[in-house]
């Protein structure tokens, strides 16, 4: 793209609501060039339709769809907006082209982006001029998704770069694709990796020739490299010499120590101290060949799975002998099962081998290659769609690095030995599965008819999953069904990548409407949707009757808590799970499989790092502190003030229950007696009195206090400086309505004030307002009282010392029954309550308050301010997320499902599964073989035994008694039980009371359980798991067995 059109500014504003999540991985910036952009899609099958829905998500301008084709039955399988109705066989829209009957569905993606078709009369070479000449200074990339003579191409390309314009050629020919980019010879690249620039904190700056900085190592290494550039913040000392506003070069001399690159501050006096330092990215320039010069001599390809290493010429030069095919064959592609023509691929591939690559193995695979070329598989689509969508956002805002010349990418693995034969694979012409059995044949799209799944999730990952499964024909037969689940509704921020959902849906259950959407693209899946969370208060829906029936398990999770409850279900019930995650333009994929691989829950990543209580309370040093700090703020006075007030006025023995919270008992009192009675506003007036008199409380009295405490110039018992290192030294603030704070240019008193008054006239169903002039009319009024420190306040030091404070525990009794004494009864308050506000990230008057709150606070201790829309990330956690990211993912997972289902006449290993690590901003993709579950050793009568986490023993003798199931485990496995248990009930021990044992002898194990437990079985319930100690018969060692799955039902 031209400078000119990357320095274009979209005129609108970028709707924060729509794109708040995809914000968060491109950036302001970014979003506006893509809005000022205009991309031209050539091909309209199932690759074509993935790419502009991804970058009409996103919000570029406007696309231009160019395929005067007609639909064919191999689109179906990959299109989701094309079905047999459109086919030229027949339906009322049969004449259109793919382009026409696409463009209405998927303008209705996102109303900012135009979406228009172009003519033209045919892709060919007969009609080049008029192809060409829709390549204009207008266009900022063009995309070509179906297979085109390479004259053609190399012809769109040279126009591409006469008119300053991106290219990408991307196609997928059944498990295999590939994609190319040329972005001209000299593409800027704002930010090559997508990464926060590094930030760290200065410990000390030496003064000295070059001057030496090192960082404080309790907050990490610093992260940079000799060339970076960095900026300062908040440096004390060094005299005033060193510049804020100028970028420094680094010279790195370790983890935590740099050099300032030609930087001379050895006069200075004092060294420098407690500096905010932070990257600065650069942007970089990249060169690209033309495709004509990259199709005789690829200087990159790039390589996505290391198992694979001799793939990616092999692929470039199929690709080649597929474009002289096409020559040869008036554009055609090779036929499913034709071995004539699969013969002629091979005499291509020989011919056209110049590094002498292609040998016997080869044959079997460009055989495949052949067969399948005119398949067009959604899992593919949406994989290449993910990878070349986010190119075109590239091409269109110069985020992030492109993919350099070639990429090439299969799934071969999944593939059978050899050729189907002919019979098996011969498409009808009219089902929308042709394209799946021309790569795996009838009986395999049988098998995933009949497909039992249960889809948890139905965000971003489900809406993709449940499109891709509606068009491969997951649980569209009598005896196949989907299940879907998810608790939430449908928010604006979910619309830029939840595809099947509209903004007419908003509020609406995520669930009840992908369901009805992916019906509507395939009528024939049967699916059931529900609004339940899968947890184990939800066992009575999803049960053992539940789970015996399904066939696989997809998570479409945003926690690690769910997706781990959700995995131990699968081992227990021996499911396949497919599990993926996004985060940004990352994103991750894995197969677990029963017994050949591990399962998610074997590795875990470590907990994330909790903020220290004193760091919150009294020693912030990063905006992190103090968001958490005004989060915490906001749920105390706005939500638990609210809640211990209704709960004082409607439980009975409210004192009596206050009793055993005796560490809370007096806050709780004294917050209930400030909101009320003492502070109780009677009209907005006061609400305003009241959050002028808390900023004082909070940013000014608190701090006099500290530093009354801690004064700037105390030192340790060991010399140090108190207020060093991590310890910042606070300043009180001084009100100004009109204050502007530097960093991130808000006014955070004005702010402060007008969301902590609506919020607490909200919690008191008082009537708000935001007008300013109303507002400093009050604040003249408000009479602050002068600040007096206290003395005999204890402030703890760090942790440790408030970890050992002595608990205030004298004359609480008696205080507080003087507290309950002077409340209002509840009886004089019939029918008043207050109402709790609970925070919400997405509400634009919750985010006012806390970011002023965190902003003021970061004032407070000179750290830098954050603006509105970065302070909702930090203090939301918001998962970046992106449409690009969320279809690649997926598409991974449903190859994966392809080989779950079975390959036709061939038994897959675990080395045919592909784990996934994807990074769309690098870009880097790599595929993995998933780790073998760990095992344990046990020998049982004399044989050695390895059994994994997949294993149990498996009872299945109905609701047998104990001493049968006793006499079982002798006579099957030889062992003695010593102990057996189910949760945390023992039902037999050799030293328990005999006449208890003698009694549970000749009981049903059910009914054993149900007299300890005093609980009866739900009526879904099928299994009982069982632990025992048991002990070999012969040699009397204890053996170590897994789990007890003892069927009674």
């Amino acid at each position: 793209m031209s400078e000119e059109k990357m320095d274009a500014v979209a005129t609108g504003e970028v709707d924060e609501k729509l794109y708040s999540r995809q914000l968060y991985v491109m950036g302001h910036e970014a979003q506006r060039r893509m809005m000022a952009s205009s991309a031209l899609l050539f091909g309209l099958s199932g690759l074509g339709a993935e790419i502009a829905k991804n970058c009409i998500l996103a919000g570029i301008s406007s696309i231009s769809l160019c395929d005067p084709s007609p639909p064919n039955s191999f689109d179906l399988c990959g299109n989701f907006y094309l079905d047999p109705a459109h086919l030229s066989s027949g339906g009322d829209r049969a004449s259109l082209s793919r382009a026409e009957l696409c463009r209405e569905k998927l303008a209705e993606l996102n109303h900012y982006v135009a979406v228009k078709t172009a003519e033209v009369p045919s892709l060919t070479t007969s009609h080049q001029e008029e192809i060409l000449s829709l390549i204009d200074g207008k266009v900022s990339v063009v995309i070509v998704t179906v297979p085109l003579v390479p004259s053609l191409v190399i012809a769109m390309n040279e126009k591409c770069r006469q008119v300053g314009a991106c290219f990408i050629y991307s196609v997928v020919t059944g498990v295999f694709s590939k994609a190319f980019c040329d972005f001209g010879p000299s593409f800027v690249v704002t930010d090559k990796d997508g990464e926060d620039p590094h930030q760290s904190q200065v410990e000390t700056i030496i003064p000295d020739n070059p001057a030496t900085v090192k960082v404080l190592e309790d907050q990490g290494r610093h992260g940079l490299e000799t060339g970076d550039y960095v900026t300062f913040a908040r440096v004390k000392g060094l005299d005033g010499a060193l510049d804020t506003s100028k970028e420094y070069k680094v010279i790195s001399t370790g983890p935590y120590t740099f050099e300032l690159d030609g930087v001379d501050l050895s006069s200075c006096q004092s060294p420098g101290t407690q500096g905010y330092i932070t990257q600065v990215k650069k942007p970089v320039t990249v060169s690209f060949q033309t495709y004509e010069e990259a199709l005789e001599n690829p200087t990159e390809l790039m390589m996505s799975d290391f198992a694979k290493f001799d793939r990616p010429p092999l692929l470039h030069l199929f690709y080649k002998a597929l474009d002289s095919f096409m020559d040869r064959h008036g554009g055609e592609l090779p036929h499913p099962g034709n071995e004539q023509e699969c013969d002629e691929m091979i005499q291509l591939c020989k011919s056209l081998d110049k590094g002498d690559i292609f040998n016997q193995k080869s044959e079997i695979l460009v055989k495949h290659f052949a067969s399948g070329s005119r398949a067009v598989l959604s899992p593919m689509c949406a994989a290449m769609g993910g990878i070349v969508g986010q190119e075109v956002l590239k091409a269109c805002s110069g985020k992030f690095m492109p993919i350099k010349g070639f990429f090439y990418f299969d799934a071969d693995e999944s593939l059978p030995e050899g050729l189907l034969p002919a019979e098996e694979v011969t498409p009808t012409g009219t089902s929308r599965y042709d394209s799946q059995i021309a790569v795996f044949g009838k009986s395999l799209q049988e098998q995933i008819l009949k497909q039992r799944m249960f889809l948890v999730g139905a965000g971003a990952i489900g809406c993709e999953m449940l499109k891709n499964w509606a068009l491969m024909g997951v649980g569209c037969s009598e005896e196949g069904h989907v299940h879907v689940t998810d608790m939430d509704r449908i928010e604006k921020s979910n619309l830029s990548r939840q595809f099947l959902f509209r903004s007419h849906h908003i509020d609406h259950f995520k669930s009840k409407c992908a369901a009805e959407a992916a019906v509507g693209m395939n009528p024939d899946m049967r699916i059931t949707s529900y609004q339940e969370k899968v947890a184990a208060e939800t066992e009575h829906l999803f049960g053992d009757d539940f789970y015996d029936k399904l066939t696989g398990v997809c998570t479409a999770l945003d926690n690690v808590e769910a997706r781990l409850y959700v995995d131990q279900k699968c081992l227990f019930y021996r499911l396949p799970m497919l599990e993926s995650g996004t985060l940004g333009t990352k994103g991750n994929t894995q197969v677990v499989v029963p017994h050949l691989t591990e399962n998610y829950g074997a590795t875990r990543d470590p907990p994330e790092k909790s903020i220290p209580v004193c760091t919150l309370k009294n020693f912030p040093n990063q905006i992190q502190h103090t968001l958490q700090w005004a989060r915490d703020y906001f749920a105390g006075i706005f939500t638990q003030n609210a809640e211990d007030v209704n709960s004082y006025l409607s439980t009975p023995d409210f004192a009596k229950k206050l009793e055993a919270q005796q560490n809370t008992k007096m806050d709780t009192l004294k917050s209930i007696q400030s909101t009320l009675v003492e502070d109780r506003p009677r009209s907005f007036e006061d609400c305003v009195v009241w959050s002028r008199l808390k900023f004082e409380e909070l940013f000014v009295n608190q701090i006099h206090q500290l530093l009354h405490n801690f004064p700037e110039d105390q030192v340790t018992s060991n010399g140090t400086k108190f207020w060093s290192g991590s310890k910042r030294c606070p300043k009180p603030l001084s009100f100004d309505i009109n204050a502007v704070c530097e960093d991130a240019g808000m006014r955070n008193h004005f702010d402060f004030i007008v969301a902590a008054a609506n919020l607490r006239a909200s919690m008191y169903g008082i009537k708000g307002r935001t007008d300013e002039e109303y507002f400093v009319s009050v604040l003249k009024n408000v009479i602050v009282p002068d600040f007096t420190p206290k003395e005999g306040v204890k402030i703890a030091a760090n942790d440790a010392e408030a970890e050992n404070e002595p608990s205030a525990v004298d004359n609480v009794d008696s205080e507080a029954e003087e507290i309950l004494r002077n409340l209002p009864k509840p009886s004089e308050l019939a029918g008043f309550k207050l109402n709790p506000i609970e925070f919400d990230k997405d509400i634009d008057e919750h985010m006012r308050f806390v970011t002023a709150c965190s902003n003021l606070r970061a004032m407070n201790y000179s750290i830098p301010t954050e603006d509105n829309h970065r302070s909702r990330a930090i203090a939301g956690k918001i998962i970046p997320a992106i449409a690009t990211t969320t279809a690649l993912v997926t598409g991974l997972v449903c190859l994966e499902l392809y080989k779950i289902v079975g390959s036709p006449r061939k038994e897959l290993k675990a080395d045919a599964y592909k784990n996934a690590f994807v990074n769309l901003a690098t870009p880097f993709i790599t595929l993995s073989e998933p780790m073998p579950p760990a095992k344990t050793k046990a020998v049982i009568k004399g044989k050695e035994w390895e059994w994994t986490a997949w294993d149990s023993i498996d009872v299945n003798k109905g609701d047998i008694t104990l001493a049968e199931l006793m006499e079982y485990f002798k006579t099957e496995y030889n062992l003695e039980i010593s102990m057996l248990s189910h949760g945390v009930s023992i039902l037999y021990s050799f030293f328990a009371n005999k006449k208890k044992v003698e009694e549970r002898m000749p009981m049903p194990m059910s009914k054993i359980i149900t007299s300890i437990t005093k609980k009866e079985f739900p009526p879904n319930q099928l299994f009982i798991i069982l632990e025992l100690i048991a002990n070999d018969l012969e040699t009397d060692e204890e053996v170590e067995i897994p789990y007890v799955k003892f069927r009674f039902r």
